[in-house]
């Protein structure tokens, strides 16, 4: 599964979820201590971040890494 597929799954779950700021295009894929994260932000900050599991699939996680916040 490509970068691309997984962030624009990664918007339709977030205002799937009820989120209402616009990420900006710049979101994506981050990989941090080997795991792979999708950051949606926007000039606001961190939105939301889904860990990438080996399989594909995308859970939301309520806290992550401080380095993740940094963009």
């Amino acid at each position: 599964m490509t970068t691309d597929d997984l962030t624009t799954r990664a918007f339709r779950a977030y205002f799937r979820s009820g989120g209402i700021d616009q990420p900006a295009n710049s979101s994506g894929e981050v990989v941090s201590n080997g795991k792979r994260y999708i950051v949606l932000h926007n000039i606001r900050g961190v939105l939301a971040v889904y860990r990438v599991s080996a399989a594909g699939s995308l859970r939301r996680l309520n806290t992550w890494p401080d380095d993740l916040s940094v963009r």
